[in-house]
């Protein structure tokens, strides 16, 4: 049987080497990663990212010297004679039908200071801590310098604690050696809950058939081909298969050789953490697809969303009430002086929204104007289509994108929908809507309308005067003649008509100047409700696309 060991041996692939700063590059993405993703993605889809991060950086900060190998097996495969056996010391119970490791032991061949930080982190109690190497070996150990080997409970045990020790040394140990016997090496359990999750560290993965000395020499090869043919099932085609037995020195060879070999290289704990990384990449794969779109949202949906929030805003209203106080202000500014008293009377369309307009308020500082319009507030109509808006930009612009972003992207977009009303309140009533000044023209009316009306009282007052004096048989004042008009009647009549003709003239080119008044108002409330639209809704959508943007390369990084 001294044979079996050579014949079946096989080694790792040492070809393809781990750089370290390498590692440590895509590790960094990994976390470029979960901070572009944070608060996007449900920390339940990041958990083994965050797992990675975290041991892979206390991994490397721990001894690189040091290579940590556990033997892994079902109640009665014999790891534990198989790490005695590799130890040459009698370091943990044996047992053949119960299981008799509870907790892990480890052995190192080295000082035992320099790895003792190692196994704190492995959570290796130090009463079951064991130094082979000693001045007595000479050089029957020295090739084994710096291994770490690792005597795990059995993970078929029927105390739950042991298989929960099991799957967590397995998430940190450099290396597993699986140890499976010729009746249990088919066992579901084996293959689907562990040696298929391992097809992604192949490299760190090595099968041994122990107990082969129970097996005729014939039967041998069959139940090796039938276990390599089990492990290209499971994804682990090529990992190193080893025929051992315990109970002969000649029999732990080839895997004494596989061990020697990988604390050589100092390779294990990188390519490890390189599978790690390899698993993490591609489970986030599946969140990080299609490039993001680089102008979403839409041009054509950002004008929906405007004019939606000109709606809820108030800004037809607003703009009515701007053409109806530019007709109240000009008709009081170029009417006639004498009617202008009443014009005062009715209230200024602007006013009633308390809205800046003639008087104190005009010159109130915008501070003091900040929601303090009386806009109606929006129709259900308005709502409804403020809402369609929102969720329109939102699919436009995460409909490209894989699960979850949508939904990220939607909650984006909906997560200022409470301060819209007060913002769009804001920039109503601080946008400059042009009123504050009187045009020249109209002083130019105005002041032809006194000169007019002052004709026309001179006039009465003249015409009064004299009638006065003709009753108080007085001597009537002379009265100059326009043809066969008097000078008084003219005044009077030609002030009164002139008058008219003046506001019939004017009253046309006022309604042209308050529709001109009402456009330049709603241009500017637009761009006003639009860079309130920008701010609470585009901008949380495109911090979404541009954290998945982040994303995506770094996940394009960690690839390596």
């Amino acid at each position: 049987m001294t044979g079996i060991g050579g014949r079946l041996r096989e080694v790792f692939r040492g070809d393809q080497r781990v750089d370290a700063e390498t590692l440590v590059t895509r590790l960094d993405a990994v976390r470029r990663f979960l901070d572009a993703v944070d608060g996007q993605v449900p920390d339940s889809r990041l958990v083994a990212a965050h797992t990675l991060v975290e041991r892979a950086g206390t991994r490397l900060s721990l001894s690189r010297d040091h290579t940590v190998v556990a033997l892994a097996g079902a109640t009665g495969s014999g790891k534990s004679s198989l790490f005695n056996a590799l130890a040459r010391l009698e370091l943990s119970p044996v047992g053949v039908r119960r299981p008799t490791t509870g907790v892990a032991h480890a052995c190192v061949w080295g000082p035992l200071d320099g790895a003792n930080r190692l196994l704190d982190w492995l959570g290796v109690l130090p009463r079951h801590r064991f130094v082979r190497e000693s001045a007595l070996d000479g050089d029957d150990e020295s090739a084994l310098h710096g291994l770490v080997l690792l005597d795990l409970p059995d993970f078929d045990s029927v105390q739950r604690s042991h298989r929960l020790e099991v799957d967590r040394l397995l998430g940190l140990v450099d290396l597993v050696v699986w140890v499976v016997d010729p009746q249990k090496y088919a066992d579901r359990v084996i293959h689907s809950s562990y040696l298929r999750e391992f097809h992604r560290h192949r490299d760190v993965t090595l099968v041994v058939l122990n107990q082969a000395d129970r097996l005729p020499p014939a039967e041998l090869p069959r139940v090796v081909d039938d276990l390599r043919r089990l492990l290209d099932a499971d994804g682990l085609a090529g990992v190193p298969l080893l025929a051992t037995y315990a109970v002969d020195p000649g029999g732990i060879v080839g895997l004494r050789e596989a061990l020697e070999r990988t604390v050589a290289e100092r390779q294990a704990a990188l390519r490890r953490l390189a599978g790690d990384v390899d698993t993490v990449v591609t489970a986030l794969g599946e969140l990080v697809g299609a490039e993001a779109p680089g102008n979403a949202p839409d041009q054509a949906t950002v004008r929906t969303l405007d004019r939606a929030l000109a709606g809820a805003a108030g800004v037809p209203a607003v703009a009515d009430a701007v053409e109806g106080a530019y007709r109240h202000r000009a008709a009081g500014a170029t009417g006639w002086p004498l009617v202008r008293g009443w014009r005062k009377l009715r209230p200024d369309p602007l006013r009633r929204l308390h809205l800046p307009g003639p008087g104190p308020d005009a010159d109130r500082p915008e501070e003091s104007l900040v929601a303090a319009t009386s806009v109606p507030d929006p129709t259900a109509a308005q709502r409804s289509a403020l809402g369609l808006a929102v969720r329109q930009v939102a699919d436009r612009a995460g409909d490209d994108l894989p699960p979850p972003w949508p939904e990220a992207v939607t909650k984006a977009a909906r997560s200022r929908l409470g301060d819209l009303p007060d913002a769009l309140d804001r920039a109503v009533a601080g946008t400059d809507l042009g009123m504050d000044r009187r045009p020249v023209w109209w002083r130019i009316v105005g002041g032809l309308q006194w000169l007019v009306t002052l004709a026309a009282v001179a006039g009465l007052g003249w015409l009064v005067l004299g009638y006065a004096l003709r009753a108080l048989g007085l001597p009537a004042l002379d009265t100059p003649m326009v043809g066969e008009v008097p000078l008084p009647t003219l005044l009077l009549l030609g002030g009164l008509l002139a008058g008219l003709l003046v506001a019939a003239t004017t009253r046309p080119v006022v309604r042209w100047a308050a529709r001109r008044a009402r456009q330049r108002a709603e241009k500017r409330l637009a761009a006003a409700v639009a860079e309130v639209g920008a701010e609470l809704v585009v901008a949380p959508v495109r911090v979404v696309l541009d954290r998945y943007g982040q994303a995506r390369a770094a996940l394009r990084d960690a690839r390596g």
